[in-house]
């Protein structure tokens, strides 16, 4: 029986055998606006001295929690307020099951000023590529996609254009996957086969991630005792995006998250 996640690989698939051989990589390589712009660091925004860590994300819907808002939303009405106080923002791409657009990731990248992720499924290289033509800083690669060698070669290549990887993981096996090309580690607290949370992985996690190497709690991260918590433990970034596009107006949910946390 397939899961959500294979469902997810089987259609990235046939989205890239119908959009690589329109936009080679080599065209991603020597085009685009975005080369001429410096990438952002954000090891550095997790790291300085006072940083929240928040990754505040956009996203319109998920495969189990349905649609959060209207394909219509713009991705500004939202990142602008993000961008104020947010260490980064991490914008969904998958169209399919997400309704995401590589369009959202170059406006979140013309108006904000902190580094900007781009979290999607990437199974090829040809993708990282898009990501940077695209304006991205970040990328993410997922374990649970990949094969060790394949998390090496594209980490490597990310680094080779410009762009900072981050591996996630979803159990201690997903770790073995970790190369020093890397610069961080995300964990994952839903699982990617039944879409269910628990906080529990990154507790559990958090001692069996490489010194030195910037940790990244994500998903179901909904209250300020829960980011405490997880910061204490060794935590340094905290992507959340859910508890946030569910309210009204996502970008004072996020203002005031922040506003709590700082208490």
């Amino acid at each position: 029986m397939s899961t959500i996640l294979d469902k997810i690989i089987a259609a990235k698939k046939k989205e890239i055998a119908h959009y690589q051989p329109l936009s080679p990589i080599e065209r991603f390589e020597h085009q685009g606006f975005f080369w001429q712009i410096r990438n952002r660091s954000l090891t550095d925004h997790l790291l300085m001295p006072g940083s929240n860590g928040i990754i505040a994300e956009f996203k319109r819907k998920s495969p189990s929690k349905g649609e959060f808002k209207p394909k219509s939303l713009e991705v500004e009405d939202v990142v602008v307020q993000y961008n104020k106080r947010a260490a980064g923002i991490s914008i969904l791409t998958d169209e399919n099951f997400f309704g995401g657009d590589l369009d959202d990731l170059i406006q979140a990248k013309v108006i904000s000023d902190v580094p900007v992720l781009r979290k999607d499924f990437i199974i090829d290289k040809w993708q990282i590529a898009e990501s940077k033509a695209f304006g991205a800083d970040v990328v993410l690669l997922i374990a649970a996609c990949l094969t060790p060698v394949a998390v090496k070669e594209f980490a490597g290549y990310a680094e080779s254009i410009g762009l900072e990887s981050i591996l996630e993981v979803h159990n201690e096996k997903e770790l073995e996957h970790y190369c020093d090309k890397v610069n961080m580690i995300g964990v994952n607290n839903r699982n990617l086969q039944t879409f269910e949370v628990d906080i529990n992985t990154s507790l559990q996690l958090i001692e069996k991630i490489p010194a030195g190497v910037p940790a990244i709690a994500e998903s179901g991260i909904s209250d300020v005792e829960t980011i405490k918590t997880l910061r204490n433990a060794g935590y340094r970034g905290f992507l959340i995006g859910e508890n946030f596009m569910k309210e009204d107006n996502p970008g004072r949910a996020f203002e005031d998250f922040v506003n709590k946390l700082n208490v």
